[in-house]
């Protein structure tokens, strides 16, 4: 993938009034968003990480870090590679130059675990990304005045 760009975690969120919880990434420099459909499990993932919870026993993201660490190998970034009726695609890039397929959802959780780099492609940014107008800023600001309230037990429901 050569022309890439960094994101950075918004954060997480459950979207009304289907319940659906969402990743918001932001591109580092530039002004597009990158709005993707998580799982409820994935999105918990993320919020725990970003907020620094330490569960008393790994949980699946946990292990698989302490897995790619007692093997001696090493995260260097994860790339969201491809999107495909409105499915998202990625990869986790190791520093041995071995990749591997992977959801983006599990990837970014890793990623915020392992202090990764997060890429994705000019062409899904161009795809899937959206472009906050400067009065939306607003609406982005209220976005994060949610994430600052809401716990990873928001996220744990029954279906």
């Amino acid at each position: 993938m050569e022309d890439v760009h960094e994101l950075d975690v918004v954060g997480v969120r459950v979207e009304m009034p289907t319940n659906q919880p969402l990743v918001l990434l932001r591109e580092v420099e530039g002004t597009r968003y990158l709005p993707i459909w998580i799982g409820a499990v994935e999105a918990t993932a993320i919020a725990f990480a970003q907020q620094g919870v330490v569960p008393p026993r790994p949980l699946t993201h946990d292990l698989m870090r302490d897995l790619v660490s007692s093997f001696g190998e090493e995260l260097s970034e994860v790339r969201i590679t491809d999107v495909k009726d409105g499915v998202f695609y990625a990869q986790l890039v190791f520093a041995s130059g071995v990749e591997v397929d992977a959801r983006p959802s599990d990837s970014i959780a890793l990623a915020l675990r392992t202090g990764s780099k997060i890429v994705c492609s000019t062409d899904v940014l161009g795809e899937s990304g959206v472009q906050v107008a400067d009065e939306d800023e607003a609406e982005v600001e209220k976005f994060r005045e949610f994430l600052d309230q809401i716990t990873p037990e928001d996220f744990e429901h029954e279906r």
